[in-house]
């Protein structure tokens, strides 16, 4: 058995693939192929399932695949010992976002992080929560922000900050006049949300029980106003749909012409938001470093947690 084999079926399962995980490695399809059946004859087991348009890994091969990730880590981490001159905040960091923080928070983040640690580029990857945890597990990505909660075994997590939400509906509605709306009138109106798989939709429901109630109702007009982003929904708002719930980071100057934009009464629901690795992940001086930037971000409407920074 060999790094480079264990590379092979870690690029097969990320691809789904042979030809394409023979491309990520940079060898020829017949090579890579013969080096799987060889581990596979090793080890006596059958890591993937051929023959379909796309390669299916077994349960066994799951595991075998997770573990052989683990070792791939422990490898660099190997090299990184053996050169401790090296500095950890020098090389590119991969990092994914989900699509209701990246808009808002990466341009407060990278001036910062440009200061903080000017040798250590970003390489980002925008997606959902449970597209980039599988990354993450995979490797893919060194870190992800994401909000919680977020459980996934193998992770360690390090708090950022908290985030409220808020109220936004079209100009004229009768709410903004009020100083504050309460998340059981939500359960009134028309509300758009995110569309089903995103992880701020569930969240707004969950902090608003009268209007999680309402989803459920057949017919009901709120369970059918969707939208598949932020963007969209608050273009749709402002046209006259509805009302909908965004994050405070998400509302700008830009949105004075188009929507009112009115707090919760408190407790205001919120997320918290976080910055997730793996445990085993060798350059915790730049996950540290980058949890610095965001603190030094100047985000604007939320409460940074420096008094929680170790992680949890």
């Amino acid at each position: 058995m060999t790094l480079t084999e264990l590379r092979y079926i870690v690029a097969v399962a990320r691809e789904r693939h042979f030809g394409r995980a023979a491309q990520s490695c940079y060898v020829s399809q017949p090579t890579l192929s013969i080096a799987i059946k060889k581990l596979e004859d090793e080890l006596g087991i059958t890591l993937f399932e051929r023959g379909g348009p796309e390669v299916a890994v077994t349960d066994i091969g799951e595991r075998v695949i997770e573990q052989a990730q683990r070792v791939l880590e422990e490898a660099e981490t190997v090299k990184r010992l053996a050169g401790e001159h090296q500095n950890e905040l020098v090389g590119p960091l991969k990092l994914g976002v989900i699509f209701t923080i990246s808009p808002y928070l990466l341009p407060k983040l990278i001036p910062a992080l440009r200061i903080l640690a000017p040798d250590m580029p970003l390489i980002l990857e925008e997606n959902y929560t449970a597209r980039l945890a599988e990354m993450l597990k995979r490797g893919e990505v060194d870190a992800i922000i994401v909000a919680d909660p977020f459980d996934e075994p193998g992770t360690v997590a390090y708090p950022l900050y908290d985030e409220p939400f808020v109220v936004a509906t079209p100009k004229g509605h009768p709410w903004e006049k009020q100083a504050a709306v309460r998340p059981s009138q939500l359960a009134e109106e028309s509300v758009l949300l995110l569309n089903q798989g995103n992880c701020f939709r569930d969240q707004v429901l969950q902090s608003c029980s009268e209007l999680a109630n309402r989803q459920h109702q057949s017919g009901s007009l709120a369970s059918t106003l969707q939208g598949s982003s932020l963007n969209t929904i608050r273009h749709m708002v402002a046209s006259g749909m509805g009302v909908t719930v965004l994050p405070a980071t998400s509302v700008g100057p830009a949105d004075d012409a188009l929507l009112s934009v009115v707090p919760f009464s408190e407790p205001a629901p919120q997320r918290r938001v976080m910055l997730v690795t793996r445990k085993q992940y060798f350059r915790r001086k730049a996950i540290t470093t980058l949890q610095q930037a965001v603190f030094r971000s100047a985000l604007p409407g939320v409460s940074m947690l420096e008094e929680e920074a170790q992680p949890a």
